[in-house]
């Protein structure tokens, strides 16, 4: 079991360090927390023991009931120095989020709290994740300093550019999201989960557009969160990723390639010039079934009473792509439904397309499918049905690649 110390710095952005140790843990890791007393005005000492199992640390001067031992060890016979013990024990030491002030201790070598003395101490990976105002990363003094913990053999993330924290600020300096820090820091301990190791996994997100004229499209509300979800887990479980986004405006991992796509037929070209190598196709996209007839290269005025729009069927690019499988590929199809039929269809899809899975998902019902941060599927195979309650997006993935897990270790090879 790998043990993870993580050190929490003050910021907004420490409320994402609730999420990385909640999928740590789900992971199997042992974690340990140590933060700053600035930390705890963002995140409370009692959230990270709730996840852990562990309690937390803040200053050397306070006793530790564990003995510096992580979850699930024993401890040692004598209670050792908290900041030399953790370090010694964890396999990686993480700083996320990283403040400007504390990165400016790091590189200065101080150590006037528990967490820059665990630093200091540590003869285990380090890893990195600053987060701050564009202003202060981007300052010659913070590059400087990012610099020289580099040259001393630190793994510095780097942040992503987006929203900030003060209302209408916006560029460099946001932490990058929980699956991504997670996966930096397995690779650091020596990989990730490596259950999907060697592995290429296509992916495809979001929702296609197909024009009617230079302004207007026919479309769906898929925003992407289910395929970008399963593409990060995937990366964190090892595999080569390349993700098909289709009209998708979210944050994007660094370890994962990303082909950007509007239609269906660019989607399909991307696909299939991609097929052949991949392990696993994950073809979480909707894609449109109909497209218009005709497109306009103009502007459609507002002169008539009624507008008639003719459609016409695009390709059924999963349906093509099963058709030309080699032996070994895993195909897994979506279908957003709604109603009582919805898992017969699946059922059907999954016989009629010749897939290894369906994932089925009701997006009539509240609070989940599009552009939600939760979900609630069946995953319907050849063996059965199996049924994911609601949960968040993350652990929807987790369950769709752990069942892609489970039928490529039980399954013959098709040919």
């Amino acid at each position: 079991m790998g043990r993870i110390l993580l050190g929490v710095t003050g910021g907004i952005a420490a409320y994402k360090a609730l999420e990385l140790v909640r999928l740590a843990t789900k992971a199997g890791l042992a974690v340990r927390v140590v933060q700053t007393e600035a930390s705890t005005r963002f995140v409370g000492t009692a959230s990270f023991a709730a996840i852990t199992g562990a309690p937390v640390l803040i200053t050397e001067w306070e006793p530790d009931p564990l003995r510096g031992a992580f979850p699930g060890d024993p401890g040692p016979a004598h209670a050792p120095l908290s900041h030399l013990e953790l370090v010694q024990v964890a396999d990686v030491y993480a700083i996320a989020p990283l403040s400007a002030n504390t990165l400016a201790k790091l590189a200065a070598g101080q150590a006037d709290n528990l967490l820059t003395a665990a630093a200091l101490a540590c003869r285990r990976p380090l890893v990195l994740a600053p987060a701050m105002n564009d202003a202060m990363y981007e300052s010659p003094a913070t590059q400087a300093n990012l610099a020289t913990l580099r040259a001393r053999g630190a793994t510095v993330l780097e942040p992503g550019t987006g929203a900030l924290g003060s209302p209408g600020e916006w560029g460099v300096g946001r932490l990058p999201e929980p699956p991504e820090l997670l996966a930096a820091i397995e690779a650091a301990m020596g990989g990730g989960g490596g259950s999907l190791d060697g592995l290429t996994v296509l992916v495809t997100a979001g929702g296609t557009r197909e024009p009617i004229d230079a302004v207007r499209y026919v479309g769906n509300r898929s925003s992407g969160r289910m395929g970008f979800a399963l593409a990060e887990e995937a990366a964190r479980r090892g595999a080569a990723v390349t993700v098909v986004a289709a009209n998708v405006a979210l944050p994007r991992a660094r370890a994962i390639e990303y082909v950007d796509v509007e239609t269906a037929a660019e989607l399909q070209a991307a696909c299939e010039a991609r097929f052949d190598g991949a392990d696993v196709l994950l073809m979480a996209a909707a894609v449109a079934d109909y497209r218009p007839a005709e497109a306009r290269a103009e502007k459609i005025k507002k002169t008539e009473a009624e507008l008639a729009l003719r459609l016409e069927r695009t390709e059924d690019v999963l349906a093509a792509l099963s058709t030309r499988r080699r032996p070994g590929q895993v195909l897994v199809g979506f279908a957003a439904e709604t109603g009582e039929a919805a898992l017969a269809y699946g059922r059907d899809k999954l016989n009629r397309k010749g897939l290894d899975a369906v994932v089925v998902n009701d997006v009539a019902r509240p609070g989940i499918g599009f552009d939600s941060a939760e979900n609630e599927v069946t995953i319907v195979t050849g063996d059965g049905e199996r049924h994911v309650p609601r949960a968040s997006k993350t652990e929807v993935a987790a369950a769709i690649l752990d069942a892609v897990l489970s039928h490529r270790s039980r399954t013959p090879l098709r040919v």
